[in-house]
């Protein structure tokens, strides 16, 4: 499809988007006001667009105009979940949605971050709005998308502010962490022995990618007084957290415990081609359309490819001509608590300790559709209760608690971050682009074509006063203060290590030996050591053996329990349980959708986990353990049995055992039925790609993609995660820095966003077959592939 510029006559007319067909000799072509010269755009056979301008200018129009082309009720939704407007659209449903957004108020902030972009990152970001809104004002009410038309309304035009907003999503998806700490506040009671083996942070199985276990860094810290916080205020935590958590999964935000991601990239010291290999597997929550979006843009001075979020502009994920970088949530702690005391008679004056502050009031206006089919809306009003440490949060009977966050400071942007990245050509210009990355922590993995790999952790990592913000701070002392941030030079990072590789999953990344916090609460470490033992054993290393690592399905808690427990039963397994006990032995650990032993395994830990817990903490406090290591704490368990561990009522182990494996048993019954050759891990969970119209009634099923068994298992369910999540691998990519043109991407769906596009869910099954795709990079490629 060409682009060309109108004539100067037309330059004049204001409509920004101008459908001149008739008067366009070729049909593949369009005329449209704003694009100062010609562009092409060209589709291969998956519908990703390949962009050529002649200035960067059209480069991102083309690029905003196409985006929209294909996902503009996806960026309207992304932007109005951000700003706390879907109640305008969905109603009181998501009236609570909306608040929590406004208390943060990430409008708010994106307006501020917009007004400070630097001179070169702002005319590229407003080329891109332009391009968008091209294409909104060419539509009508019968050429919008058709979410549009059943929601009875119109977009409004895009800015810059919407594209920004929507990073702060992303940043609420991999940094959210204050719930956690009210859950640590809850266990201060605790003998120290239990609360450290419940919240473990350490495994013989950690990977660290920057320094070393052999010693602990030598930092003495004061303790920060301990604010005791009550159930009630801990259950609405919870609530809270699962508000967020539904609210981002239905947009395809969400990461379940800040677990986003594996990347690794090896050296030519172990490929095949004697070049690096990179890849990089995002886990986000299923969504249609997916979160990513694949592009290919050039123009003078850029040629770049790979995954961008539909809203933003630029390439997020991908490579250019000289280096390739992938992405994974570090996970560190970057939100504080501080419990904020107020005046019994002044609601608006707050405790600090130079004396008592008046605290700052936003006015919010939420608009709320009153009923479903129509468009009328009636207005909720809000106040957001704001101390010097930041919006009130959490309150309940006088106990109110104020949130710290580092995304909080307007200044800080990442839109001229992947400007900069995009067109960086070796690791110092790619770190020093990095520099100035605010969103959520990631684990920067990079290579390049002259064979040098590298890694940086990127991001803002507040250091305080007085102890670590693991638990809430009392806000009317100053021992939670945030006296500078980690600096720069001093962020985990590596550049062609002695291995020859390096292998991130949102696990432990830095040594015992690191001089700096970053957070008590890493990943299970099994996706990390996993990568680590499959391509450590191997030289050659191909393609193909990045892709069998992507789709591997081994679970390492799931295996652990399943040996520990054939084990303990040894001879002693009788009757019903003498049928699993067999199923465990024979199990090879792999979680496929036909395993039957996969499934047993799921359940039975799952069961088994809920009654340790329940048995050590009580029905209430073990509801509100969720701490992201636990599974290594389960593996402990079944290999030392440790009678501290073993719930009063059970006589010994194995009788505890037996009795978990007859309550899975009846579990399976009521999920599946009586017949047991159906007792397979896919038939009890399945990959479920969900739009957020699919259940509306009469017209939902449009948009609906049917359900199927899963391969590979994430943090639900009793398994542990393997490195082939499932449902939540949002898009794969390897890139081949020996030939470009060889690199594979994918994504879980398709480029459209129409359900009656041929390319709504076209890459379905090479998503789950793990057969991603080549992306042709250079011009003679994309000539031939497009």
């Amino acid at each position: 499809m060409k682009i060309k510029s109108l004539v100067s006559t037309l330059v004049l007319i204001s409509t920004l988007f101008l459908s001149l067909f008739a008067q366009v000799p070729d049909p593949n072509s369009l005329l449209i006001a704003g694009l100062k010269d010609s562009v092409i755009v060209q589709r291969d056979e998956r519908g990703i667009p390949y962009i050529e301008a002649k200035n960067e200018h059209d480069l991102y129009f083309a690029q905003g105009y196409v985006t929209a082309s294909d996902r503009l009720w996806q960026m309207d939704v992304l932007r109005r979940t951000a700003r706390g407007e879907m109640s305008e659209i969905f109603g009181k449903v998501v009236l609570e949605e909306d608040k929590r957004r406004r208390r943060y108020g990430f409008a708010a902030l994106s307006e501020k971050s917009a007004a400070m972009l630097s001179p070169q990152s702002r005319t590229a970001l407003d080329s891109f709005v332009k391009g968008v809104n091209a294409f909104i004002s060419s539509r009508d009410e019968k050429t919008l998308p058709r979410e549009f038309k059943i929601l009875s309304y119109k977009p409004r035009l895009w800015t810059a502010s919407d594209t920004i907003v929507i990073g702060y999503l992303m940043a609420e998806s991999l940094s959210s962490t204050w719930t956690t700490d009210v859950m640590r506040a809850t266990f201060a009671h605790l003998p120290k022995e239990m609360r450290d083996e419940l919240l473990t942070e350490f495994t013989p199985l950690d990977t660290p990618v920057v320094g070393s276990d052999k010693k602990s860094a030598a930092v003495k810290k004061a303790v920060a007084s301990v604010v005791r916080v009550s159930s009630e205020l801990a259950a609405l935590a919870q609530l809270d957290d699962a508000k967020k958590q539904s609210s981002l999964d239905r947009i395809g935000f969400g990461a379940e415990d800040l677990a986003a991601s594996n990347n690794w990239v090896v050296s030519g010291k172990k490929t095949a081609s004697k070049k690096p290999l990179l890849s990089n597997d995002p886990h986000l929550a299923p969504s249609v359309p997916g979160i990513w979006y694949l592009s290919h843009l050039s123009a003078p001075g850029v040629r770049v490819s790979g995954v961008t979020i539909p809203g933003l502009n630029g390439i997020i994920i991908g490579h250019n001509d000289r280096i390739a970088w992938g992405m994974t949530n570090v996970g560190p702690d970057v939100q504080d608590l501080y419990k904020e005391t107020f005046d019994p008679t002044n609601p608006l004056k707050y405790k600090t300790p130079t004396g008592w502050k008046d605290a700052d009031v936003r006015r919010e206006e939420i608009k709320v559709r009153k009923v479903a089919t129509k468009p009328e809306t009636e207005s909720v009003m809000m106040d957001v209760v704001i101390t010097r440490h930041g919006p009130i949060v959490l309150e309940k009977e006088g106990e109110r608690y104020a949130l710290q966050w580092t995304i909080f400071d307007p200044k800080r942007e990442s839109v001229s971050v992947f400007y900069n990245v995009n067109r960086a050509q070796n690791f110092m210009q790619f770190t020093a682009a990095l520099k100035g990355y605010a969103g959520a922590m990631q684990n920067n993995i990079y290579a390049d074509v002259d064979g040098n790999i590298g890694y940086y952790a990127a991001g803002y990592i507040p250091i305080r006063k007085t102890g670590d913000g693991s638990v809430p701070y009392d806000g009317a002392t100053d021992e939670g203060e945030w006296t500078s941030f980690v600096p720069w030079e001093k962020l985990p990072r590596s550049y062609n290590p002695p291995s020859g590789m390096i292998v991130t999953a949102n696990s432990r990344v830095v040594g015992r030996d690191y001089p700096y916090h970053l957070t008590h609460s890493w990943s299970a470490p099994y996706r990390q050591k996993r990568i680590n033992d499959l391509l450590g054993a191997k030289n050659k290393i191909t393609i193909e053996d990045f892709r069998s690592t992507l789709g591997d399905t081994f679970a390492f808690g799931g295996s652990t329990f399943a040996k520990a427990v054939a084990k303990l039963a040894g001879n002693k397994a009788d009757g019903k349980f003498a049928e699993s006990f067999k199923l465990l032995a024979e199990w090879d650990g792999n979680v496929k959708a036909d395993s039957r032993g996969a499934l047993l395994v799921h359940e039975m830990r799952e069961v088994f986990s809920n009654k340790i817990f329940a048995a050590a903490l009580g029905d209430e406090l073990s509801k509100q353990y969720r701490w992201t290591n636990k599974h290594f704490l389960l593996d402990r368990i079944v290999t030392e049995w440790p009678a501290r561990w073993l719930p009063k009522n059970s006589a010994n182990w194995l009788e505890f055992v037996k009795v978990c494996e007859a309550e899975s048993r009846e579990n399976l019954t009521k999920k599946i039925g009586a017949d047991e050759s159906k007792w397979t891990f896919g038939n009890a969970v399945q990959v479920k790609f969900n739009h957020p119209l699919a259940a509306a009634p009469m017209i939902g099923g449009q948009f609906k993609i049917d359900a199927f068994g899963q391969n590979g298992n994430g943090y639900a369910g009793g398994l542990g995660p393997t490195v082939n999540v499932g449902p939540t691998v949002s898009m794969r990519m390897i890139i081949d820095l020996s030939n470009l043109d060889n690199s594979q991407h994918g994504i879980p769906l398709g480029q459209s966003g129409d359900a009656a596009n041929s390319h709504y869910k076209d890459q379905l099954e090479d998503w789950r077959n793990v057969t991603p795709k080549t992306f042709p990079f250079s011009k003679a490629a994309v000539n031939k592939a497009a």
